[in-house]
């Protein structure tokens, strides 16, 4: 049996995550590892920090010398973090975001992030940059803010999220080929997403079809 840790910053992912990975990993053992300082320091401090990054990369190697065949990051606030650590160790370190991103860089040259944390814009909008660049496209990406929904979703009230983030994604799509839904605790609105138009983008789903495509389950 093959073992993924997946690595969180909060408990919001952890239910929705479950869901995915049974339809997607079949077989898989996940174990969930939650430490929920991370994003908060993120937050706090503006962006990722060494402490954050040192943190995560200790998480990555006990998952390692635990014999887990991968790592799940799923948290797209601390995404760059990755980019160290894959260098750190020997295990694939899967980005919930990064199939999503080359998704977004082929989907036109208009594309809208909508986050409801400041800290997961420019991470975001600079993964989808690089994905473009490494295909060879050019992309022009317009930040979105839903200033307060997260701590909102985190109260409970969860829809007043839901309202709130749906009506900044109907303004997004007046301008965008593609919005990219730039936290996976978003994703809980794909059912309400609008049709046409532009292409709303999140990333459980297609973070999850990476990560089986890397553990060679089909």
């Amino acid at each position: 049996m093959k073992t993924v840790y997946a690595l969180h910053t909060s408990f919001a992912l952890v239910e929705v995550l479950k869901k995915e990975f049974a339809a997607g990993l079949p077989g898989v053992r996940v174990v969930n590892v939650v430490d929920d300082s991370l994003l908060p320091d993120v937050r706090a401090a503006g962006g990722l920090t060494a402490a954050v990054t040192r943190r995560m990369a200790s998480y990555a190697m006990a998952a390692q010398a635990s014999g887990a065949h991968a790592l799940f990051s799923c948290c797209s606030s601390v995404g760059e973090a990755v980019d160290v650590i894959r260098t750190l160790v020997d295990i694939p370190v899967v980005k919930i975001d990064e199939k999503m991103a080359e998704e977004a860089s082929a989907a036109g040259e208009r594309v809208a992030v909508v986050a409801t944390v400041a800290t997961t814009l420019d991470p975001t909008a600079r993964l989808i940059e690089r994905k473009a660049r490494d295909a060879g496209r050019a992309v022009r990406i317009r930040r979105h803010l839903v200033e307060g929904a997260f701590d909102i979703l985190m109260a409970g009230d969860a829809e007043r999220h839901d309202t709130m983030v749906l009506a900044e994604i109907a303004r997004a799509s007046s301008d965008a080929d593609a919005v990219v839904l730039a936290q996976a605790s978003m994703a809980r609105l794909s059912s309400r997403l609008p049709r046409g138009g532009a292409r709303v983008l999140t990333s459980p789903a297609s973070g999850v079809a990476e990560l089986r495509r890397i553990l060679d389950l089909d």
